[in-house]
């Protein structure tokens, strides 16, 4: 049930040089599905006001004591609201909100995902870790650089079990490390890595674009038109 409750920040994360976690306490539980997102409400007012009221996909599994967001601060209104906050502020939020979600019925699910969606697939991954699901998942996660990698501590330590396997993909030009791949997700790389591409659920979190390009390829490639899943995240 969508509803509005009371966050106080009790904890931030630096992520990345550009990225940050926040984590609040909630005066209510949330019961939330892994891939949803709140709305937060800096404005609250005017609740209509779309540059400092936006929504964030979470980055927490529903089984902690704490409800994160994750956001690439970029130097907006609105990001300058976030990044301003200070341990014990309260905040107002909205949700849980959002349909692209993970189901325990899925026992095979593949990601294609670009920068600071990875937020949504944290939430999921570390929801199949909480609860010992035994769902099989392969990541295909794409940034500019590998310092732009939001997370990699928890997804590197997360590929110690057998079910989960990520495949790091940088745009930005070759890097030294065998362990990432240089060049972008394109049909090739998902028939190469993911190869059993017909039996999975595709999750597509990122950038309209990417978003737009990766589900083409997906149908492209012959998945089904119900098992691709897709949420756009755009940059504020």
């Amino acid at each position: 049930m969508i509803k509005k409750i009371r966050l106080n920040l009790i904890e931030r994360i630096k992520r990345t040089s550009t990225i940050k976690s926040f984590r609040f306490s909630a005066e209510q539980k949330i019961n939330f599905i892994p891939g949803q997102f709140i709305k937060i409400i800096f404005d609250e007012a005017n609740l209509s006001n779309k540059d400092i009221n936006k929504c964030l996909s979470l980055s927490s599994s529903p089984s902690k004591g704490y409800i994160e967001i994750t956001k690439r601060l970029s130097g907006s209104s609105f990001s300058e609201k976030l990044d301003s906050l200070k341990i014990g502020d309260n905040i107002l939020a909205e949700g849980p909100l959002g349909n692209c979600v993970f189901k325990q019925e899925y026992k095979k699910i593949g990601f294609l995902i670009g920068g600071i969606g990875i937020t949504a697939v944290i939430s999921i991954i570390e929801d199949i870790m909480d609860k010992g699901i035994d769902t099989d998942v392969i990541l295909l996660y794409s940034n500019k650089t590998s310092g732009d990698i939001a997370f990699k501590g928890e997804l590197d330590n997360w590929q110690n079990y057998k079910n989960i396997k990520v495949v790091y993909v940088i745009t930005g030009g070759e890097v030294k490390d065998s362990s990432y791949i240089t060049g972008y997700i394109d049909k090739n790389l998902i028939i190469e890595r993911i190869s059993d591409f017909e039996d999975r659920e595709f999750f597509v979190f990122g950038p309209p674009a990417m978003v737009d390009s990766m589900r083409s390829l997906c149908l492209e490639i012959g998945c089904q038109k119900q098992k691709v899943k897709t949420e756009s995240f755009v940059g504020y």
